[in-house]
């Protein structure tokens, strides 16, 4: 066989992936129709308010004239710490019903199935203000987070400022990250238990037969491989927590949906508002899927056979 038509592992990838297929004049059309239509309704809207758009007044909303954050940055900032701890805490729980629902005992299934149908079947709203009104007004006082943290030293005060935020809204802040994370747990038990079940069974025989305890088999054979399958919803997941915390506005939070509807209220600058929020919750979840996709192809060139 010559060089030239030589098979390699390259050679191989680029043939099944085939060819890329050029731009036809049906996407062109299809193309131009959507930016027509797009054209439109930007004139439309513009027609209806029958006043110039004011695109440079949010530059000061999102950073201000000495250089700090604006109040539209102030509320992407609480939307990730806020993403950041729900996501954490939903990755506990989820792990944990996930692992309960595949577990033998049938106490732990009953456990994670509980947790998990209970969560999964009440609106995210309702849950929010049964978690607000019940561990921001009696389990918080009890605990007094808020009141240690108004007393603590700068060096304290300006961590927690970092991790947390306003150091007057701790309460319902810690309140708000739970009560997300209780409700996307019980979706990310449902990853988990997915790729638990989806490695194939032999590996399990396998793991058995090497005189693996069910722990051992599950830390250093089963979940290395599910971790791989679990990866890509579990990044749609993390998106829905970024999308889903906008909900948390009602009891107060000032992240991104509050900020904006703050300005919204003082401004009267609508469609320039909401276009800035949109765009600043995609370049979130974008950076996210970005990010999930980058590390899910590492991971897959890293372990494949």
């Amino acid at each position: 066989m010559s060089p030239a038509t030589r098979q390699t592992p390259g050679n191989v990838l680029r043939a099944g992936r085939g060819p890329r297929s050029p731009l036809t004049k049906l996407d062109a059309v299809l193309l131009i129709f959507l930016a027509g239509c797009a054209g439109y309704v930007v004139w439309r809207i513009s027609a209806q308010n029958g006043k110039p758009w004011e695109w440079g007044v949010l530059g000061q909303y999102l950073v201000r004239g000495d250089g700090r954050p604006g109040l539209l940055l102030q509320g992407l900032f609480t939307t990730i710490r806020l993403t950041c701890w729900s996501a954490l805490i939903a990755l506990f729980l989820g792990v944990w019903a996930g692992l309960a629902r595949t577990s033998p005992s049938l106490y732990l299934r009953l456990v994670g199935s509980t947790y998990v149908e209970l969560c999964r079947n009440l609106p995210p709203l309702v849950l929010i203000f049964l978690c607000y009104f019940f561990l921001a007004d009696q389990i918080a006082p009890a605990i007094g987070l808020q009141d240690a943290l108004r007393t603590a030293p700068d060096g304290v005060k300006a961590v927690a400022g970092v991790l947390i935020g306003r150091l007057d809204q701790v309460d319902a802040f810690v309140t708000a990250a739970f009560t997300l994370g209780l409700y996307e747990g019980a979706y990310v038990a449902e990853i988990v238990r997915g790729g638990i079940r989806s490695v194939d069974a032999g590996q399990w025989e396998a793991g058995r037969a090497q005189g693996f305890p069910r722990l051992g088999l599950m830390v250093y054979i089963i979940m290395p491989q599910a971790v791989r399958n679990m990866i890509p919803p579990l990044a749609g997941q993390i998106i829905s927590t970024i999308k889903d915390s906008a909900i948390v506005s009602v009891i107060s939070i000032q992240e991104l949906t509050f900020q904006g509807m703050q300005l919204m209220a003082t401004t009267y600058l609508t469609m320039e508002v909401w276009t800035c929020v949109a765009l600043l919750y995609f370049a979130l979840t974008f950076s996210c899927s970005m990010g999930a996709a980058r590390l899910e192809h590492l991971l897959r060139r890293r372990y494949s056979v």
